[in-house]
This record gives structure tokens, sequence and C-alpha cells, in this order.
């Protein structure tokens, strides 16, 4: 097969940066797509559409009416239901499908991880942490932290927009966008005199920094194991693996 229209579920920086290095060429066309979820997101070049598409029949839908051959799911890592959405609506309409996944983060000496299968697991096991946490999991999901539990220990929350309710009762909002500086979080832990930090194994160099920062201040880190890629979708680790793999589809020589 020949692929015309490519599909990039995006809004990472490898989403962003695979479009660039499609964008200018004549013989592919290239949509990405935003989820919508932020007010105000870092636009890839090229065509790019906002929102969902309606669940798997949406989605394949799309594909079907809009003649795509083949989708690169460059989604978050714990973005789960568009990549297993994508995964369905892939095998339906039988167009190739990829998950660009950059590597999680590996522990490092000195480091005082503690591993949580969820987030509501990761607020179980703060009590017995700290008491000023340093929540670094975005603005969705935060009811998970809201219990009547947590009520005596104070957030930090970090997040691109204003959360909305349910959150923690004892909350300061930060609204920033990576990359962190190590600079930056180390002046973060001692303002707000952190002592347990939660973040998401997201993976990437962006926000790492504040895993350095916790090791060298000896703060422990609730780390969220991401959700697994559907089963049987090819993965690439980084934009060269996604274009090698574009490649050979373009040449015909995979289907």
């Amino acid at each position: 097969m020949t692929v015309r229209h490519l599909l990039i579920l995006g809004g990472t920086t490898e989403a962003r940066r695979l479009a660039a290095a499609l964008h200018g060429d004549p013989a592919l066309r290239v949509t990405s797509s935003l989820a919508g979820r932020v007010a105000r997101p870092s636009l890839p070049p090229g065509e790019v559409r906002v929102g969902g598409f309606g669940g798997v029949d949406g989605l394949a839908r799309w594909l079907r009416e809009h003649e795509a051959d083949a989708v690169i799911d460059a989604t978050h890592p714990f973005a789960r239901r568009i990549s297993f959405n994508a995964a369905r609506a892939a095998a339906a309409t039988h167009v190739p499908l990829l998950a660009l996944r950059r590597p999680g983060w590996v522990a490092a000496q000195g480091d005082r991880w503690h591993d949580a299968a969820s987030l509501e697991e990761a607020a179980a096991l703060l009590p017995r942490l700290g008491r000023r946490v340093f929540l670094t999991t975005g603005r969705l999901g935060l009811a998970a932290f809201a219990g009547p539990e947590l009520r005596g220990l104070s957030f930090l929350v970090r997040s691109v927009d204003a959360p909305q309710p349910p959150h923690p009762e004892r909350m300061t909002v930060v609204l920033d966008r990576g990359p962190f500086t190590l600079e930056g979080e180390w002046a973060l832990l001692r303002e707000h005199r952190i002592d347990v930090l939660v973040t998401k194994d997201s993976g990437g160099d962006a926000t790492a920094a504040k895993l350095t920062a916790a090791r060298e201040a000896g703060v422990p880190v609730v780390v969220v194991r991401r959700p697994p890629v559907p089963e049987g979708v090819a993965v690439a680790t980084d934009v060269p693996g996604a274009l090698a793999w574009l490649a050979e589809r373009r040449a015909g020589r995979l289907t």
C-alpha cells in the first residue's frame, strides 16, 4: 500500500516534531488531531483538527470519509481511551496503526520512588509519606485527591489550565507548561516546603527535572504507572522510528 493521508493523534512534543518533519511533503497529506482539553495548545504545523471523534465508531467513520491510509497515535502515554479507540477503529477499517511512545522514566540511585497503579492508589499512599504534596499529574483526575482522609494535607498543583472541582480542599495552583528547569523545580520545592511528589510516568526530558530535584532533596516520589499500549499495536519510541515505520508503508513494502 501507499500512504497519501496520515492522521496523527497528537498533543505531545513528539506529535509536533513528527508533523514538522513531514510538513511540506507534496505527496503526503498530514492531519494532526488534538483533543481540545487545553485552552491554548501548542499547535503543530499543517492541517489541524480539534475535538473528539465520537468514540470508536466516530473515528472509524472519520478514517473512511477522509480516506486516511495510516494512523500514528502520538498522544500522551496516559491518554488510554483514545489509544484503545484508535486500535479498535484501525482494526475495523484495516488502516495501519503505530503507537509513538517515549520510554518511561527509570529510577536512579538515590531515588525514593513508590509505585502506584492509579491516581487513587497514589492518593492512598500519601498520608504515610508526607504532608505537603507537589501534585504534577495535571488538572484532570484531581478528584482522587479530594477525599476526607487527605484533608490534613496541602497540595501544590501544577497544570497548564486552571483545575475545576472536585479537587483537594487545601490547594495552591501554579499555571505553567514545560519544559521545566532543575533550578525552577528546586525553587518550588523550597518555597512550598514540599515533602512528597506525585507524578505520572510520562517519560521524556521536558518534565524530568522534578525527579532530579526530588532525588537531591531526599523527597519521596509516588510514580503512577502508565497504561499499556493496546495489544497487537506496533510501537516506536521516538520520531525517527515513527518516520521509518511510515517510510516503509509509503514505499509499499508493508501493510
